[in-house]
């Protein structure tokens, strides 16, 4: 297994983590994904650390905090030997302080974490989403107390935009706080938006990617092909609403690349779209979930092999749309080209 430093920390990732949102799924979303009870998250657990995969990914939010219990209970005895990422923000509950990133929330949401996990500290805690609700200093504030408390070792953030995560980085220089090292992100090959403004923020930041949905959201599995109908099985039916929407035919252009390329290399289709992803600036780590033992060996056989350079490019236009604005002239205009950083 490979393993990278995340951001500008000095803490090293493996390049492929779990994501434990299969853990104890419940409702419409999450028991779509999985409901994996503790013996056999535990054998979950103990494939990944075979392979060199120590990182687990987890929300207070996946299943009301079933994935956080089945974890801790996956993983203990063994604490030393992981590393915990858990998020927070979004709501657990109705009352008006169960949701958001105040200092009553995240105090109590950390104790809250702690507890279901069965351990006294988190190796990264990241904020799922931006609450524009409360002032920035009072969240940097708050986890700067939660890291001197021993509580919490490293600070990230999820599915933030470019002016949220730069401002968060102004203040926490301006008053010595700690900065955010990683973001949590969507980004596929069917799902690029990232490397428009994260990505050259996170180049220039020392902010590393975490990436989750690395196969688009369950579309990039192999068993969507161009003409046929959605499987029977497909998780999609029941999901598709939830995650982000994919035009058809940018779809089917991306699966028809990935297929050729799977019968090139040996390799399935999602192995291809997570070592693409692999070789991709800033990315410290793919996220990759698993409802069984076969999945998940599958998905760690995306690294140990690279995609050639000619494949890379291959998938990067296949996969390629118009940028948004202001960032199309970039790509476009030699005036604008001149003036912006090397293509990633």
């Amino acid at each position: 297994m490979d393993y990278r430093r995340l951001g500008a920390s000095g803490l090293k990732v493996p390049a492929l983590s779990f994501g434990a949102g299969t853990f104890g799924g419940s409702g419409p979303l999450f028991g779509a994904w999985g409901n994996s009870d503790a013996t056999e998250a535990r054998r979950l657990v103990d494939i990944c650390l075979e392979a060199g995969v120590n990182l687990f990914d987890t929300a207070d939010v996946y299943s009301n905090g079933a994935s956080e219990e089945v974890l801790g209970a996956a993983i203990k005895g063994r604490r030393d030997a992981v590393l915990i990422s858990t998020k927070t923000s979004l709501p657990m509950g109705d009352g008006p302080n169960d949701a958001g990133s105040s200092r009553s929330r995240l105090i109590k949401a950390v104790e809250d974490a702690l507890k279901r996990l069965g351990t006294d500290y988190i190796d990264l805690l990241q904020l799922h989403a931006f609450d524009a609700a409360t002032p920035i200093e009072e969240v940097l504030s708050t986890l700067d107390n939660l890291v001197r408390a021993g509580k919490l070792r490293y600070v990230g953030v999820s599915n933030f935009s470019g002016w949220q995560v730069m401002k968060s980085l102004g203040l926490a220089d301006k008053h010595g706080y700690p900065r955010y090292v990683a973001h949590q992100v969507y980004y596929s090959l069917v799902g690029r938006d990232y490397e428009w403004e994260l990505m050259p923020l996170g180049l220039d930041q020392g902010v590393s990617a975490l990436v989750w949905s690395p196969l688009g959201w369950g579309r990039l599995t192999g068993k969507i092909r161009r003409g046929e109908p959605l499987p029977e099985k497909s998780r999609l039916h029941d999901t598709a609403s939830f995650g982000p929407p994919v035009e058809d035919e940018q779809l089917y252009r991306v699966v028809d690349a990935l297929d050729a390329l799977a019968k090139e290399t040996g390799k399935t289709v999602p192995q291809i779209a997570i070592n693409w992803l692999l070789q991709r600036p800033t990315v410290a780590s793919v996220i990759i979930g698993a409802r069984n033992e076969e999945q998940l060996r599958q998905n760690l056989d995306a690294v140990g092999w690279s995609l050639t350079s000619d494949q890379m490019k291959t998938l990067d236009a296949a996969s390629a749309v118009t940028a948004p604005y202001p960032y199309f002239p970039y790509r476009r205009q030699e005036a604008f080209a001149r003036l912006s950083p090397p293509a990633v």
